[in-house]
This record gives C-alpha cells, structure tokens and sequence, in this order.
C-alpha cells in the first residue's frame, strides 16, 4: 500500500486562513464577510493587508448573506465566512433565495463543521449542512481533507464561477496532502490502488481510512482508497470504476448517514451498478459535548469503525 506520512497536524480552517491571505494578494475582487468570528476563521492576515475588502457583519448570518448576494452584482467574489452551523442551518431561506435561485457567486466558507467541533457540544455541531446544501441546485459542495487541500480548495473556488459550500474543521488533523497539489472541482482523488473493497472517503475521515487500510493490508485485504473533497458535483465515474473492479465500497463522512456522501454514492450506484455498501457516519442523531477523540469514537467515526464496516461488506459480496 502507498504510504502517506503526516507533515505536521494542522487545522484545517488555517488552511482556508492562508489560502484567503493568498486570495487577498492575487485577486483584487475576493472580499471576506464575517459575522464576528474572524479568529475562528483565520482572516487576520487578509483583514491586515486588505482592510478595504472586508466587511465585519456581526451576528447577523442572514444580513451577510444577502450583502454577498449584492456584492456579486459589482463583480465582486464574496467568501462569507461563520461556524458551518450558523452558515448554513441558520440562514438557510437566504441561501436558497438570495445566493442559489439566482446563481449568485457566492462561496459560503464554513468553519467548526461536523463532531470535531467537540467541547461546544450539539447545538454547534451540525451534522446535516451537506445534505442542506447538496440539494439546493447549481450549488457546490466541497469538504477538503487537511490543511494543504483546503487551501487548494479556497483557492480554486474563487476561480470558479457559481456558489460553494466550502466545509473545513477546527481540530488539528493529519496534513498529508501535497503542498504543490492542483485542486480540480468534481475530481475524486485516488489514493491507493486495492482489489476487495472501495472506501470511499471525505473530509477527516480520509486520514481515517488510509490509518484502517493500512491495518487491513496486514490481515490481507487490499483497500482501495477514494478522496471525494467534492460531493457535489460528485465524480461518478471515479466510483463507478473502483466498484466494479472491487465489487463492493464503503463511505466515510463526518456526517449524518442521511442526505450525505453515501447517499451520493448510493444513488450513483443504484441508478449504475448496485453493490453492497457499509456506511460510515453518524446515524441519525445530534452530537454531545466531549474532546473530538472520544467523540469520534462514540459515534463510530475512526479507523476502527471502517475497519469493522471494511469487514461486513465484503461478507456481504
């Protein structure tokens, strides 16, 4: 199996900090909206060196929103910028009528996604934003794996024109990825070249299943290892090839199980190919208040997990 070594853990919102402060350098019509967050997502450097290109909102989520939308009208590229429950649940009614019904290019960046928000407990640790977003139509959704490909993301999604949903972290994850990468839209990323089963992965949940891959070599079972940074457009045809030579695929996402990346794959499948498949997710439930370690493993979220989920669906072929 390829080897992937850890450069140094690194939060993943630091990685949308620097490709910001880049942003800020590079591209005169990037400007940053924040509803009072600003250390949380790392924009004091693009706020140090554009002053003039960023507007602080306050707690007022829906007002940053239709500012965005606005501001598009101008030719400007606005990056909202909140925790991705405040980016996404709370405004919802702005996103679909202000930024996706008209196709505003707007990139909705959100921050303290999924359970690894931890200590903060449920009512920040949304679970549901990819499903919400996912379905609202003509919008992007891309959820980066560490601290090098979310800078690559923030950078490719200003060059894109239409609305994003860009979804990143708060802990400190392995940062593995390469530093030089290209980041293409819609173009899964394969990792490792395996025979018995698909794992099928997103956001921290890759570095979990190259850890659980690795485990599994050494009992014989060949991983292959899929990065899907985007769910939306989601590459088809990368799944489609993999399953058919493995015959079988798990899907890993700290999400819900439910309106998230399986149900993607599922559907690609369903609709192509049916295969057994193992989810890896949350199921159907809120989160709790704990270090983001012992929440992933409550929830069934780590390598361990795909493990154990790599096993069920190859008894399942």
């Amino acid at each position: 199996m390829k080897k992937y070594i850890d450069s140094g853990k690194k939060d993943t919102r630091s990685g949308f900090g620097e490709g910001m402060t880049e942003l800020g350098r590079t591209n005169p019509n990037v400007v940053a909206l924040c509803a009072d967050l600003v250390g949380s997502l790392k924009l004091e450097d693009f706020i140090k060196e554009n002053p003039e290109r960023f507007f602080q909102v306050g707690i007022a989520e829906a007002n940053m929103i239709g500012m965005a939308a606005g501001l598009t009208i101008g030719g400007k590229i606005p990056f909202t910028t909140t925790f991705a429950n405040f980016s996404t649940g709370r405004v919802y009614d702005q996103i679909r009528q202000s930024v996706a019904y008209s196709n505003k290019n707007v990139k909705i960046c959100a921050s303290h996604a999924g359970i690894t928000l931890g200590e903060d407990g449920a009512t920040h640790q949304i679970l549901e934003d990819i499903g919400l977003m996912k379905m609202l139509p003509g919008m992007v959704v891309i959820n980066p794996c560490d601290f090098n490909q979310t800078k690559a993301a923030t950078l490719a999604i200003a060059a894109y024109e239409g609305p994003v949903y860009l979804r990143f972290g708060r802990p400190k994850v392995a940062n593995f990825t390469p530093e030089d990468q290209t980041f293409e839209i819609g173009k899964a990323v394969m990792l490792n070249e395996g025979t018995d089963v698909t794992i099928v992965a997103t956001g921290h949940l890759v570095w979990e299943a190259i850890q659980a891959a690795e485990v599994l070599e050494q009992e014989g079972i060949s991983c292959e290892i899929i990065n899907i940074h985007t769910i939306k457009p989601i590459d088809s045809e990368a799944i489609l090839k993999s399953v058919a030579k493995t015959g079988c695929v798990v899907t890993c996402e700290e999400h819900n199980y439910l309106g998230g990346l399986g149900e993607s794959v599922a559907r690609v499948l369903s609709e192509n190919t049916p295969k057994p498949q193992e989810f890896v997710a949350t199921q159907d439930t809120f989160g709790e208040s704990g270090t983001p370690e012992e929440l992933m493993d409550k929830y069934g979220l780590n390598s361990a997990a795909i493990q154990k989920a790599v096993k069920k669906v190859i008894s399942r072929k």
